[in-house]
C-alpha cells in the first residue's frame, strides 16, 4: 500500500517547520528521553549535563537536549496528566519516524527510550517517604488507550479483577493495565529502587481520594486500592502519567520506565520534609544508571 502524505490537519507543523505543540524539529532530540511533569524540573535535570545543544520552551513543554557523561539525553516537561502524554509521545515519535519534507511515515522505525522522573504518593504503609519506586506495571484510570487500536498488550484479567474487587462504578472509565519495558525495569529494579504497581489517576484531589470541600463518590477508594490483590500483586503508589507513558510507548514501538520519588504516604497522612532533595537524589541516581555500562 502506498505511503500517502499526512494531511496538514493531522500532521501539523509551525511556520518554522517545527512540530505543532513541542516546537521541535527533527534532530532536536536524543534517543534517550527523560520526561518530567514540571517545566522547572527540566533545569534540575539538565544542570547536570556536560553541555546543552537545544533549549526550547513552549506552553508547558520545555525541552533541553545535551549530553551527560558523553551520552546524548533529552529532558522534556509534559505537564500533568495522560492527555498531555498523548501530545508529547505522538509528537516526539513523529520527530524520528515521520519524514517532515514528504509528510510520510518512514520505512525504518526508530526506537526511543523514555524514562519518567516523577513524584508520587504511597498507599502502602511499608513504603517510606523519600524512597524510590520503579513501576513494573501501571493501572490506568484515565481513558487514553481506549481511543487506540492494537492494544493486545493490555492485561485484561488483571483489570477485570480490579473492577470486581473494587466494585468499580460503571460510569467511570474502565481501568486498563500495562507493563513497563522489561530491559529498563531490570536496570532500575535494584537498590535504591523497589518495584511496584502504580495507579495513574485522572486528577489530584477526588480521583486520588482527597477531600477538601467536596465529597467523594467512593469514600473508601484508597482503602480499596490499598487492600486490592491479584496474583500476589498489590498497588503501591498513585500518580498521574505512568499508564499513558507505558501505553503510548508500546503502541508507538518505544521503551519506557517510570521512576517515582515517594513524597507522600497516604496511609500515615505524612509528606516529605525534604522533597527537593529527594527529587534531586532521584535525578542524579537515574542519570548515573542511564550512563552505567
Amino acid at each position: 500500500m502506498k505511503n500517502k502524505p499526512l494531511t496538514s490537519s493531522e500532521f501539523i507543523l509551525n511556520e518554522d517547520g517545527s512540530i505543532y505543540h513541542l516546537h521541535l524539529k527533527p534532530g532536536d532530540i536524543a534517543h534517550t528521553i527523560i520526561t518530567v511533569g514540571d517545566p522547572d524540573r527540566v533545569e534540575d535535570v539538565s544542570k547536570h549535563f556536560d553541555s546543552i545543544e537545544v533549549a526550547v520552551h513552549r506552553r508547558e513543554f520545555k525541552t533541553n537536549t545535551g549530553t551527560y557523561k558523553g551520552k546524548p539525553i533529552t529532558v522534556i516537561s509534559t505537564g500533568i496528566g495522560t492527555d498531555n502524554i498523548d501530545i508529547v509521545f505522538n509528537e516526539l515519535d513523529a520527530l524520528v519516524n515521520i519524514d517532515f519534507k514528504s509528510r510520510t511515515i518512514k520505512q525504518q522505525h526508530t526506537t526511543l527510550e523514555f524514562v519518567r522522573i516523577g513524584t508520587s504518593g504511597s498507599i502502602q504503609p511499608d513504603i517510606p517517604l523519600d524512597s524510590f519506586v520503579a513501576s513494573e506495571m501501571a493501572i490506568g484510570f484515565d481513558n487514553l488507550l481506549h481511543f487506540y487500536k492494537d492494544v493486545d498488550f493490555l492485561d485484561h484479567n488483571f483489570s477485570e479483577a480490579l473492577r470486581s474487587q473494587m466494585q468499580w462504578n460503571a460510569h467511570k472509565s474502565s481501568p486498563y493495565v500495562v507493563t513497563a519495558d522489561t530491559s529498563l525495569l531490570e536496570r532500575f529494579s535494584e537498590k535504591p529502587f523497589r518495584t511496584g504497581i502504580t495507579a495513574t489517576n485522572v486528577g489530584f484531589y477526588g480521583p486520588q481520594g482527597r477531600t477538601l470541600r467536596l465529597q467523594l463518590e467512593d469514600s473508601h477508594l484508597n482503602e480499596k486500592l490499598q487492600s486490592f490483590q491479584y496474583k500476589n500483586h498489590v498497588i503501591t503508589n498513585l500518580e498521574m502519567e505512568t499508564s499513558g507513558i507505558y501505553g503510548m510507548a508500546k503502541l508507538l514501538g518505544h521503551n519506557a520506565i517510570s521512576l517515582n520519588a515517594i513524597l507522600a504516604n497516604r496511609v500515615s497522612g505524612t509528606f516529605s520534609s525534604t522533597p527537593k532533595q529527594t527529587i534531586d537524589n532521584l535525578i542524579v541516581t537515574t542519570l548515573d544508571l542511564l550512563t552505567h555500562d
